[in-house]
């Protein structure tokens, strides 16, 4: 009989964008692969990758109500499936997935942090609550916790977020992407560039800006615009902002700055699938966070060659190293967003360096088949 593994997310999306190499490397040793998420685009590709798939509704914010309903329904699910591991996901995902995991018995329970709920940027009030629901979820729900960031690995074990009896159970795996095939900048089709160009009318000499994420406030997407609006009178900038405008999270005033106004020197993608075609093109990738764990996006962007320019904040920090592949901001700055584009605008030597450094590093720290490996070491020291 196999043994059995179910990965618990929020999203559909997540499972499919975030954990596929994981889930397929599982398949590959032998488990049993079930997914539970609520409904969504993603849930057929899913079972068509071999996953068992269980829609249920598990919603991103607090609603007492519907969070209780989710982990009756997920601990019944358990119960059902009767899993030898279950792996969380994401902050109320992962609270929700390891009360039913521990409501139905199930032998090891796995919390992955993306990067902690609680950040730097919140009240002292704020941050003491989150942080004592993520120590407490801890250490009477969890077995094992893995960090992407180093410092949420060092800030769950110096906190004994474990219980002692799971003293030994933290481990860092931080984050990678696809660099064999996807990002594999070697690889790639300079028609592709040329395409994007021509489609979009912009002049081979152009600096092309980069930005990935939902287009909602705490992403400092409306920062970004505000910085390009400021930048009006060049025209040969243009920004590529990649994402979309989730309904659970659409924000009216930014839905309309950017479905309505006009703005010359952006051009507003939507979600889209080929994010690679866009950082193959792009000089300099834009992350200008509040609240990040260890961001994929700026990941793909060094391994693309793009020069980093992100918030000083946790996870950003680990991967942007200041003044050698990028520049690292303060939160709410639009007019430091502008000031580091034109440094690398005017300064074009600094901006090859950057790319440079950028790429060697993607390609030394960040291939998400030792990520996966790490992993998938636990998953079979659990079941032997």
């Amino acid at each position: 009989m196999k043994p059995k593994i179910v990965q618990i997310c929020a999203l559909d999306s997540t499972i499919y964008k975030m954990l596929n190499k994981l889930n397929q490397k599982s398949l590959d040793e032998g488990f049993e692969v079930h997914c539970i998420c609520s409904d969504g685009d993603y849930v057929e590709r899913l079972k068509k990758l071999g996953y068992k798939v269980h829609p249920i509704q598990i919603d991103r914010k607090i609603s007492l109500a519907s969070n209780f309903k989710s982990v009756l329904k997920i601990s019944k699910k358990l119960r059902d499936i009767k899993p030898d591991i279950v792996h969380v996901h994401t902050p109320i995902a992962a609270l929700l997935g390891r009360i039913a995991s521990k409501i139905s018995r199930v032998n090891t329970t796995i919390y992955t942090a993306h990067g902690f709920y609680f950040h730097e940027g919140m009240s002292r009030i704020k941050y003491s609550l989150f942080y004592n629901i993520e120590k407490y979820a801890g250490r009477f729900l969890t077995d094992y916790i893995f960090t992407q960031s180093e410092e949420d690995f060092k800030l769950s074990k110096d906190g004994h977020f474990l219980s002692k009896n799971n003293r030994n159970n933290y481990l860092h795996i931080s984050n990678g992407i696809d660099l064999e095939v996807r990002f594999n900048f070697q690889n790639y089709n300079a028609s592709n560039k040329e395409s994007i160009f021509e489609n979009y009318n912009l002049s081979e000499n152009t600096l092309i800006l980069s930005f990935i994420g939902r287009m909602v406030k705490e992403k400092g997407i409306i920062d970004l615009i505000e910085a390009m609006e400021s930048l009006n009178d060049y025209n040969d900038i243009h920004l590529f902002a990649i994402g979309g405008l989730p309904k659970s999270e659409r924000d009216n005033s930014l839905s309309n700055l950017i479905e309505e106004g006009y703005h010359k020197n952006i051009s507003f993608t939507g979600s889209i699938e080929n994010v690679e075609d866009y950082l193959y093109s792009s000089d300099i990738f834009i992350l200008p966070s509040y609240r990040e764990g260890m961001p994929r996006s700026i990941i793909e962007a060094m391994a693309m060659k793009n020069a980093i320019i992100a918030t000083d904040i946790r996870g950003s920090r680990e991967e942007v190293v200041n003044n050698y592949n990028g520049f690292l901001i303060a939160l709410e700055s639009p007019e430091q967003i502008k000031e580091k584009i034109l440094e690398l605008y005017s300064d074009r030597k600094k901006l090859s360096d950057f790319k440079i450094n950028s790429f060697e590093r993607a390609k030394n720290l960040y291939d998400e088949n030792k990520v996966v490996e790490k992993q998938c070491e636990i998953f079979k020291e659990v079941i032997s």
